[in-house]
């Protein structure tokens, strides 16, 4: 079963836009993708997401599901680690393996005159991976040579002081990657559990882009994820929310501070999102006319860069920002961050900021459809976030849409200028 609806994605190589054909496919076995058939150039790029990510292991197993996919490549059915690579490279494929928070990643990218060779070399790595002891301990080793480097790593330590205080004992409350305790004592056992509960067919999404169609997609995907379990380990339950107002400081011998701060934030579903994603970019944005980047860079010079997100986590939604500034400075940056976000509840934006920042969202989104990975990887979040299949079509019109009305009414529900909480990882002076 193929479903086409047409969504408008900018082609770079084209000088107008054009409507390409985004196609909902559903294997002969019942697995669903997305695909953005382009027959231009012989290849093509496939992005896997499975849901569930680190936030499945239990707080003893820390580290398991990013040692697990770390491990992936290092041999599979009758290869081992050398002739998994020697294969791979031989075909000029293209794997990745990544251990989110919410989901576990698999990105491919390969040759169209080598597509079925590829294909079942990545299957051998997701339904028959050797996970052999030396490969693990290996691959542990990195791992914790990471973990040491993290501990000296100011915006590190800031992240995961940060998640401490807003989520606890949950998942999200501690990093992924987990502790120097917690790998160390991590077992191929614990490798092979993690394996089984994050890769399964239940939560999985599929998304292409490149010289394949439809047809061969659908026989790809039972191919390639059919052998894989029916179901998985159950996703965790909603994050609490704890963070406290008020600003931490971590103690760390450096000339320069750096500064995570945040709060809650609103979920991608929630009707107001849209007035906050243009309130977002008003205030913290990435251009240098955003608020805190004029009001704590260009006036006053305390930072070389500021900016903030809005971040949708499955099980927890948060504004998020960080600066880095001077141990002199620190204080000052904190004080015209906190008035800034009472001014945009007082005193709204004007008409002006508004039409600027519409023009920059709508004009800059189609440049990110700039090639088969980036397509596939926008169209797998998209199937992720809940989004209909013609959400490209319909984006620009959403944040055309916000009015004044809107901004004012989402900043004073969103902005808690007396919620925000800084974690500071330095040796700020008069704090």
């Amino acid at each position: 079963m193929i479903r086409i609806v047409f969504a408008a994605l900018l082609l770079l190589a084209a000088p107008v836009r054009a409507e390409i054909p985004i196609q909902e496919v559903t294997s002969p076995g019942g697995i669903k993708a997305w695909l953005v058939e382009d027959r231009n150039i012989p290849f093509a790029a496939l992005e896997i997401r499975f849901k569930g990510g680190t936030s499945l292991e239990a707080p003893d197993k820390r580290g398991a599901v990013n040692l697990m996919t770390a491990t992936l490549e290092e041999g599979a059915g009758a290869m081992d680690s050398l002739g998994f690579a020697q294969a791979r490279d031989a075909l000029a494929a293209s794997f990745s393996f990544d251990a989110g928070t919410d989901s576990v990643g698999v990105s491919a990218k390969f040759l169209t005159e080598n597509r079925d060779q590829a294909i079942d070399l990545l299957r051998a790595a997701l339904v028959s991976p050797r996970f052999d002891q030396d490969a693990v301990d290996r691959v542990r080793e990195q791992v914790l040579s990471n973990l040491r480097s993290n501990a000296k790593d100011p915006g590190k330590i800031a992240s995961e002081r940060f998640d401490a205080l807003a989520f606890g004992d949950h998942p999200y409350g501690s990093s992924g990657e987990g502790t120097i305790a917690t790998v160390t004592a991590l077992t191929r056992d614990d490798v092979m559990a993690a394996y089984k509960a994050a890769l399964a067919r239940d939560r999985v999404f599929v998304a292409a882009s490149g010289d394949i169609t439809a047809e061969e997609l659908g026989l790809i995907l039972d191919r390639l994820l059919g052998d894989l379990p029916a179901t998985g380990a159950p996703l965790p339950g909603a994050a609490p929310w704890l963070l406290p107002a008020g600003v931490t400081v971590v103690d760390f011998p450096t000339p320069q501070s750096t500064v995570l701060f945040g709060q809650q934030g609103i979920p991608r579903d929630d009707p107001d999102f849209f007035p906050a994603f243009v309130l977002n970019e008003v205030i913290g944005g990435g251009r240098f006319t955003a608020r805190l980047m004029t009001e704590v860079r260009e006036k006053r010079g305390l930072t070389y860069g500021i900016g903030t997100s809005i971040v949708n986590m499955d099980r927890a939604d948060l504004i998020l920002g960080q600066f880095s500034a001077s141990n002199d400075k620190v204080a000052e940056a904190i004080r015209v961050v906190q008035a800034e976000w009472g001014r945009i509840v007082n005193e709204g934006v004007t008409p002006e900021e508004l039409k600027a920042t519409k023009t920059y969202l709508t004009g800059s989104y189609p440049l990110r459809f700039d090639g088969n990975g980036p397509i596939a990887s926008i169209l797998v979040g998209m199937q992720m976030d809940g989004m209909p299949i013609d959400y490209v079509t319909t984006r620009n019109a959403k944040v055309e849409a916000v009015t004044m009305d809107d901004i004012r009414r989402v900043a004073a529900r969103l902005f808690k200028p007396e919620a925000l909480q800084f974690v500071v990882v330095g040796q700020p002076e008069g704090m």
